[in-house]
């Protein structure tokens, strides 16, 4: 068990907002345009949220991103990454009437127990987050129309999108706390 001393001070990269990840002109979160209409607004903050994600990871080494919260979690920043890659599939088989996917990891939280510290796992849950995100992005794109329902269980667009967002905000959160305990660093 990790003792006090061990843990790593609080710091923030950011000089104009203490509390934030990095100063307003650096965030890639950042943008002079707010988008318009319903559609474009939720795909912003999907947007963001995934931004996000990958800015709590950066800079990390794979035993870093791969280090484990508290037991008896399994929660790790690199299980993030590859629970939404597995997330992001299953939306798909939500909007569809044929049968689903098959897991990316195998059984139920594989994603979260398969997460351990080696490059190839890292850049595997990458290269399958980009993946499954950008099929699903292409798979929604062709419902503009959120209040259509699809799939078996005639969810609407609009829930499927606002879950999404849900998702990627809950585990955000997550990535907050476990950046902390990696290295101290914080901020929104």
């Amino acid at each position: 068990m990790r003792r006090m001393s061990d843990r790593p001070a609080r710091w923030t990269q950011a000089t104009v907002y203490p509390d934030m990840w990095a100063d307003p002109g650096d965030d890639p979160r950042e943008h002079e345009v707010t988008p318009e209409g319903e559609l474009a607004t939720l795909l912003d903050f999907l947007t963001n949220y995934r931004l996000t994600l990958r800015m709590k990871c950066e800079g990390l080494t794979p035993e870093q991103l791969a280090r484990r919260s508290v037991p008896p979690s399994t929660m790790s920043l690199l299980g993030l990454v590859r629970h939404l890659a597995e997330v992001e599939r299953d939306w798909r088989d939500w909007i569809s009437e044929a049968d689903p996917l098959p897991k990316l990891y195998g059984a139920r939280d594989a994603d979260f127990d398969g997460a351990v510290a080696d490059q190839a796992v890292v850049d595997a849950a990458y290269a399958d987050l980009e993946r499954e995100q950008a099929a699903t992005d292409a798979a929604l794109a062709g419902y503009p129309d959120l209040g259509e329902r699809v799939g078996r269980d005639g969810i609407s667009i609009r829930e499927l999108m606002v879950h999404r967002i849900e998702e990627y905000a809950r585990h955000c959160g997550h990535a907050d706390l476990l950046r902390e305990c990696v290295d101290g660093r914080v901020g929104q």
